[in-house]
């Protein structure tokens, strides 16, 4: 059984690593503004979080991770280019797994850096590759950037693509976009009845729940002007499917990704990241002929990856949450900027996890 001196050296060692390589030590507070997290993934997030208030501070959450106080505190005061490294407690709430800690150590590293993008990616992997090696785990990758690019690249309307990237890490929600916008899944009869009223609704009963009757009226001729809109192409549709279910190594993903750009030419641009990339990750040892690539990974993780994703798998305990995961988040930097951006990516390590597994082969 592990007691909390294990886990809290272990991370001091990992830490310590993390600032050899040239990374400064912060610590951003365990309270943070629940307003910015909302304002950033909705109300979703609340499912995920610990939220308390005060009548000083207002409401608060407990942090679910280190990187967006870590981005909000570098788009503040830091210095360019800036690497970090933090330790300390995280907090999620696991309703729908009992099982799984609601409250654990992270250990981070996080590069913001103008110069190269594919080098800092290689060096955020590398690091966490060597920090987990000897446990015998499996390596991960994907880059959400490939997905985003093919949705924004579908002969739809703006409308639509922006209500696919919404969901992008919603899979069930972004699937039944796609069967509705390809014309697969038919017209709710309920919408249809809605849309074939003539005008606005103004005047028609009475007003239920918190939207005013112009929010409502808005909202009808949106869904009247989508369904005006020419459904996604098969050729596409197949195209993106094609796209969503490659899993492969990573020279043999570029190969069917580069025959997928024929109908999703808009692709073309992020699959050459994933090849500098991957020139980049073999020049710091990386077995990059052996790396598996899974275009759909990192889909059900935190909203703001998008670009390179990873995450360290041990396949002996399916059990387990990766052991080290991250990537890269170039849009988080400008949502929290104020004008702003700088391209960054960072991982995380789950000590406690590494000392299981260690424990167990022992």
């Amino acid at each position: 059984m592990l007691n909390s001196s294990e886990i809290r050296a272990r991370a001091a060692k990992l830490q310590a690593g993390f600032e050899e390589a040239g990374a400064l030590v912060v610590d951003p507070p365990l309270l943070q503004p629940a307003g910015l997290l909302l304002d950033l993934y909705g109300e979703d997030i609340r499912a995920r979080a610990y939220v308390t208030s005060d009548g000083l501070r207002g409401e608060q959450m407990l942090r679910p991770d280190f990187t967006v106080p870590v981005v909000q505190m570098h788009m503040h005061e830091g210095a360019e280019p800036a690497r970090y490294t933090y330790a300390g407690e995280v907090f999620r709430r696991q309703e729908q797994d009992p099982d799984r800690a609601n409250e654990y150590v992270q250990v981070g590293y996080e590069i913001f850096d103008r110069d190269n993008s594919s080098a800092a990616d290689a060096e955020v992997f590398a690091l966490m590759a060597k920090a987990v090696s000897g446990l015998n785990l499996r390596a991960a990758t994907g880059d959400i950037g490939i997905l985003m690019a093919a949705v924004l690249g579908l002969n739809t309307s703006d409308r639509r693509k922006a209500a696919l990237m919404r969901h992008i890490w919603r899979p069930r929600r972004f699937r039944a976009l796609l069967d509705r916008f390809s014309g697969r899944t038919p017209v709710p009869a309920a919408r249809q009845a809605l849309l074939s009223t003539d005008g606005a609704l103004t005047g028609a009963g009475p007003e239920v729940g918190k939207r005013s009757r112009s929010e409502i009226d808005e909202r009808i001729e949106a869904l009247r002007a989508d369904a005006t809109s020419a459904v996604i192409a098969e050729n596409e549709l197949l195209a993106l499917e094609a796209l969503m279910s490659v899993r492969e190594t990573v020279p043999y993903a570029l190969e069917q990704m580069r025959d997928i750009a024929v109908d999703l030419p808009a692709i073309s641009p992020a699959l050459n990241r994933l090849e500098t990339r991957s020139a980049a990750l073999a020049a710091r040892g990386v077995d990059v002929e052996n790396l598996d690539f899974e275009a759909s990974y990192g889909r059900t993780s935190m909203e703001y990856y998008d670009g390179f994703v990873f995450g360290f798998y041990a396949e002996t305990r399916p059990d387990l949450p990766p052991i080290a995961s991250g990537g890269r988040y170039d849009a988080l930097t400008r949502q929290l900027g104020q004008g702003a951006e700088i391209p960054a990516v960072g991982g995380v390590l789950r000590p406690d996890l590494m000392l299981i597994l260690e424990e167990a082969s022992s």
